[in-house]
């Protein structure tokens, strides 16, 4: 079907009630594909079923889908990586256009936007928080976002080799998208059915401790990728503190000639100082950001983009 070299990762954790079907479906919908089972500290036989589904197995250890992807997109060369869930929740039959889309554009990242096909696909809440957390991001990046934890995406071999995962869970998902909106990669959605897990089976995800991992890394990516809107909010909020401080010392000095409130006025200038050290770090921080940008950019430009799909 494709002339190019495709690997599926599916991370797993006792998911041993859904894995065969998962690997059989992507098999029957990509023939040729080689599919990476990665066992992350499974107890349940879940890489013996995989592997006598078909799949190729390996081990991370370091329990997390975070440390998972890490590992293969680091171990795994392949011209397009397709990442999909263990669980049985993705259309495995959706395969293809993800990839022909890639192709065609040609694409660095092709997400899978989820459309569930019963009420009960999303647990409670999770359909909520995924649309705070994609209209969070879209504002602070600058870029619209449909499903940000989608879990389903294809792609090219020079956006796996320049992503630098630091991601250990959930969170992941959300460092690929902010990966590839801030380094301005070519991307592209598509809408791809979700449903109820295999019956037996138990989601990993933790409502409130993942939505606070995830609430976590968009902080930390705004910091490390917007540092200067982030010291410049800070930068003003300390100034508007000194002035309110302030104001009064200054019109009583005007006055008066005289500054009665002598521990006020030094908190006032001391917030003003702060102000502007807040704002100056973010200038510095931002210089470095571009610096990095472009040692990234060099990197992704050293390898070619996805070929084409011959017609």
């Amino acid at each position: 079907m494709f002339e190019q070299q495709i690997a599926a990762i599916v991370p797993c954790h006792n998911e041993r009630g859904a894995i065969a079907k998962v690997v059989a479906d992507l098999k029957a919908a990509v023939p040729g594909m080689t599919v990476y089972v990665y066992d992350n500290a499974s107890t349940d036989g879940t890489d013996e079923v995989a592997r006598a589904a078909g799949a190729e197995v390996r081990y991370e250890h370091l329990k997390g889908k975070g440390n998972v992807v890490r590992r293969a997109m680091a171990d795994i060369d392949a011209d397009i990586y397709l990442l999909i869930d263990g669980d049985d929740t993705y259309d495995a039959a959706a395969a293809p256009e993800l990839i022909r889309t890639l192709l065609e554009g040609p694409f660095d990242q092709v997400t899978g936007v989820r459309a569930q096909q019963t009420d009960s696909a999303y647990r409670a809440g999770h359909e909520l928080g995924n649309r705070a957390f994609n209209s969070i991001v879209g504002r602070i990046f600058g870029y619209p976002v449909s499903d940000m934890l989608s879990g389903y995406r294809v792609f090219s071999r020079r956006f796996v080799k320049s992503f630098p995962a630091v991601s250990k869970a959930f969170e992941i998902e959300t460092e690929l998208t902010v990966h590839a909106i801030n380094a301005r990669v070519p991307q592209a959605e598509r809408t791809v059915k979700f449903q109820d897990r295999a019956e037996g089976t138990e989601s990993k995800l933790r409502t409130y401790h993942d939505g606070i991992r995830i609430l976590s890394m968009i902080l930390k990516l705004v910091h490390h990728e917007r540092p200067l809107l982030l010291h410049g909010i800070i930068s003003g909020l300390l100034f508007l503190a000194g002035l309110i401080f302030g104001l009064p010392v200054i019109v009583e000095f005007l006055h008066t000639g005289l500054v009665p409130k002598l521990p006020t006025a030094v908190l006032a200038s001391s917030l003003v100082l702060l102000s502007v050290l807040a704002l100056m770090i973010g200038i510095l921080l931002d210089g470095l950001r571009k610096i990095r940008q472009e040692n990234a950019r060099t990197a992704y430009l050293t390898m070619p983009a996805p070929a084409p799909v011959r017609r």
